[in-house]
């Protein structure tokens, strides 16, 4: 997009600018405004350079003026280093100016409290008022080094970027200098690197939307405490996959305490981490569990963009090596592949006789007499129909060893279009110069150890099981007060929904509840019924295994006392009468929600201590089919219940699926329903019955 003069707008006169000022820039070595001039006459940045400071005339044989407001009209870029309590006025002179677009550097704002995040909700008002795109505050700002713009104070060295390369994104500054540098050091071209602090106005999914247009950026390093906009985030990823651009992204906020960090970090309000994982994850986002994985899974992408791991084959000459990556590859759930029959017999026809011929391979103590076959057998193991990917991992030995095993493997691994990483054990022991070289050259992806290796194949492993060709992008919900209605109104709703609900009555006096009873057949359950009570038991509100009429009068007398005693004030819409199910034969949790960042998802786990206590639960995605909720389900800790053992039938999870499938299709047409609780779906071996439900809706 570009405004009526034909500049570039919003987020491009951000990262790619013609014309740049530094407010604050200075002589000083090391500040923060001598660190930012320096970069830019470092680098050579070609554009316009304007420096403002009062103190000085020129910098650097560079002119300085004293004032934002001096400045010429429609600069693209205004890099800002004064004290939190002069920046609104700093904003409000390059509204005057026509800036179109802002880093804030100074901290001082939303991360520290209350009164912070007024100062930058103020300024982020004039800036969004004005269409100025900004970075920060509380950031260090990113380098473009496609176009030489080192827009940080971080002292950078001046490597311009040739071709394509990964662009670093972060909220954090230290992570965006940390994860450039790590990259770097492992031989993956930076071309953005970016942070943008606490967000204000410009936020990471929209620096993450623009980056994936640009035609040299092959994949993105993400590192975020929060997203802000799971909408704009999520339709950047599908892009992304569409592209073929990997997205690899770290994200804190398992654990309350991380995100009790989160907020004093950066300002931001963390959700729900694990609904975040399933939804990234639909999109074809890579999620990294930590730095090492990010940095070993981006290592990966840059040779192989288009990683496709499902089963993976490995091969080494060393037998402890083959047993301690079997028990890994099972720890860590990544699939070993079965080899083909005609693989084996072309690996058998190479290998001595002794060797055990199997996935993973170990090719002996024969590859030092004939380091030939290192090469030959990773290219058997490659041309595997079943294999998608293959680790070499060996033992390092001489110099002239590790230049005999390289030089075998070299061609394999150049010619390889599926994933093949090589691992060197042997920990920190110096690599010869060559080797490191020509492995440089060849964009092989090289490790010191197995684990790693194996643990970057899993994560892109999960995210091929994990990927969804159709995801749903839902725009976040506001939020406002919500309410509970009664159990009788919700099993309406849901049989009106097409859901299988069991007869029942709601009762206003002893006599109707007697008559329901003997319709509906003793023995019958007993309910209170009232929207503001959503936890019957609590209040002595269920009675069950009421046995006949006399039971019955006495179970209603005893409700109304006790109800009206435990919450006192509350009115009933009567009693509940309905014939008491059969035991189940297994108790299933449901609950249907509307995240309100995220849209809609299905929490499904076990009944009793399984959900609660053990976190045996799966969370699907609200737009799941019943095929794919029933697979879910089968993934269960505890599926081995419901699935049939010990000579039990199988469950009927397809009907539970259904109905859970039901209950999706029900909050996607129903926006004003904001929770579906089912606790418990009873399961028999033929059919489900819901025994309870809580909805809750917006008010």
């Amino acid at each position: 997009m570009a405004d009526s003069a034909g500049r570039a707008s919003g987020v491009a006169r951000l990262l790619n600018p013609s014309s740049v000022a530094i407010v604050g820039a200075s002589p000083k070595p090391f500040s923060l405004g001598g660190n930012l001039l320096q970069n830019f006459l470092a680098f050579g940045f070609a554009g316009d350079l304007h420096l403002v400071n009062p103190s000085h005339e020129e910098i650097a044989g560079h002119p300085c003026v004293a004032t934002i407001d001096e400045l010429p009209e429609g600069i693209d870029l205004l890099l800002l280093i004064v004290p939190a309590a002069h920046v609104p006025e700093a904003i409000e002179a390059c509204v005057r100016r026509k800036v179109g677009s802002v880093i804030l550097y100074s901290a001082g704002f939303a991360e520290t409290g209350e009164e912070g995040r007024a100062i930058q909700d103020r300024i982020a008002a004039i800036a969004r008022d004005a269409g100025i795109a900004m970075l920060g505050p509380n950031c260090m700002g990113y380098a473009n080094f496609l176009r030489n713009v080192p827009a940080t104070f971080e002292q950078l060295p001046h490597t311009p970027a040739t071709g394509t390369g990964a662009a670093v994104v972060t909220q954090s500054g230290a992570m965006m200098g940390n994860l450039r540098i790590a990259l770097l050091s492992r031989r993956v071209p930076v071309s953005y690197a970016v942070s943008a602090g606490n967000e204000a106005v410009t936020s990471v999914e929209e620096v993450i939307a623009h980056l994936v247009e640009d035609p040299q950026v092959s994949q993105l390093a993400v590192f975020v405490e929060q997203l802000k906009k799971p909408d704009l985030f999520l339709k950047a990823a599908l892009r992304a996959r569409e592209l073929g651009k990997p997205i690899v992204m770290a994200h804190p906020g398992r654990s309350e305490r991380s995100r009790e960090a989160a907020l004093s970090h950066t300002g931001a309000i963390a959700g729900d981490h694990a609904v975040m994982e399933l939804f990234v994850r639909q999109a074809g986002v890579v999620l990294a569990n930590g730095f090492d994985e990010l940095f070993d899974i981006a290592t990966i992408c840059n040779r192989y963009p288009a990683a496709q791991v499902s089963n993976v084959a490995l091969m080494t000459n060393s037998g402890a090596v083959r047993g301690f990556t079997l028990d890994f590859c099972e720890e860590i759930g990544l699939p070993v592949a079965p080899l083909r029959p005609e693989t084996l017999t072309s690996l058998g026809a190479i290998l001595p006789g002794f060797a055990t011929v199997d996935n993973p391979l170990d090719i002996t103590a024969q590859g030092m007499k004939q380091p030939s076959l290192f090469g030959d057998t990773t290219g058997i193991l490659l041309a595997d129909p079943g294999v998608d990917a293959v680790a070499v991992a060996v033992m390092g030995g001489s110099p002239a060893q590790i230049m005999n095993k390289w030089t075998s493997l070299r061609p394999h691994f150049e010619a390889s279009e599926k994933p093949a990483v090589y691992v060197v054990l042997g920990d920190e022991h110096p690599m010869p110069r060559d080797f490191l070289d020509e492995l440089a050259e060849s964009r092989t992806p090289f490790f010191r150890s197995p684990e790693r290796a194996l643990r970057a194949f899993a994560r892109l492993a999960e995210t091929r099981a994990a990927s969804e060709p159709d995801v749903t992008v839902s725009p976040p919900t506001e939020a406002g007060p919500t309410r509970t209605i009664s159990e009788a109104r919700g099993k309406t709703l849901l049989r009106e929904s097409g859901c299988a609900i069991g007869p029942f009555v709601l009762a206003t006096d002893r006599d109707a509840a007697v008559r329901a009873a003997e319709t509906l057949g003793y023995p019958v359950v007993l309910k209170a019924q009232a929207d503001a009570l959503a936890h019957k038991s609590e209040v002595g509100g269920v009675r069950i295994g009421i046995d006949g009429p006399e039971a019955l009068r006495t179970a209603w007398d005893e409700m109304q006392a006790a109800v009206a005693a435990n919450a006192p004030g509350l009115a009933l819409d009567g009693l509940l009468v309905e014939a008491q199910a059969a035991r189940p034969e297994a108790e299933l949790i449901i609950a249907t929600r509307r995240d309100p960042q995220w849209g809609i998802v299905h929490v499904v786990g076990m009944g009793g201590v399984w959900a609660e206590t053990l976190k045996d639960v799966r969370l699907i995605p609200g737009n799941a089919g019943a095929g794919k909720i029933e697979a879910e389900m089968r993934r269960l800790r505890s599926a081995g219940m419901l699935t049939g053992g010990r000579n039990q039938p199988p469950l009927d999870l397809a009907a539970a699926a259904a109905f859970v499938a039901t209950l999706g299709a029900l909050l996607a047409g129903r926006p004003e329903i904001t929770e579906i609780e089912v606790n418990p779906l009873a399961l028999y071996r033929d059919g489900i019955a819901v025994l309870d439900c809580l909805i809750t809706r917006k008010t």
